[in-house]
């Protein structure tokens, strides 16, 4: 199945672009935004395969989109399915990945424990693909079974609805 050897293929490179990017960069909070970057680019671009393939209907509410995301999106594209176990009222909830497929073969040396995200491009992905139907959200990487928790868990905060802009032809 191609599908499942893209993924593959984006869990095996991906360690080599963690790497990578600790050389060039060498801050580790610098890294961290620049995994959410790409991330932020990739998810923008996600969201379209994701809505053709998907062929679902309008979500009702930010609840539905987070059942969609953790149970649809990330069976999609990595296989696994996450679980929203806890809610802060109706606009931030907490997506828990217990098998994290990037997580795979990895082990975070001391130095970069509890400061390295290491799977931050998953807050990209989430934050630049729900942009791009309109809901601006904040992802941040609040677990990681990589520092020792047990599961990987991602707090996502709505923070603004956004509303279509159309520009006027008659301009």
């Amino acid at each position: 199945n191609m599908e499942k050897v893209n993924a593959e293929l984006f869990v095996m490179t991906y360690g080599a672009i963690v790497i990578q990017l600790i050389k060039d960069i060498g801050d580790i909070d610098k890294v961290n935004s620049k995994l959410e970057s790409m991330g932020y680019n990739i998810g923008t671009r996600l969201i379209d395969e994701f809505l053709s393939k998907a062929q679902i209907k309008k979500c009702k509410n930010f609840q539905e989109t987070a059942e969609l995301i953790a149970r649809v999106g990330f069976k999609m594209f990595l296989g696994i399915e996450g679980q929203i176990k806890t809610w802060e009222d109706d606009t931030k909830f907490y997506l828990d990945l217990m098998n994290n497929p990037l997580n795979d073969f990895v082990e975070l040396p001391p130095q970069f424990k509890g400061k390295l995200h290491y799977s931050n491009i998953l807050c990209g992905i989430i934050r630049g693909a729900l942009e791009m139907i309109q809901l601006r959200v904040e992802c941040t990487y609040t677990k990681s079974i990589l520092n020792g928790d047990d599961c990987d868990q991602i707090k996502v905060s709505l923070e603004e609805v956004l509303e279509d802009v159309f520009a006027d032809d008659d301009d």
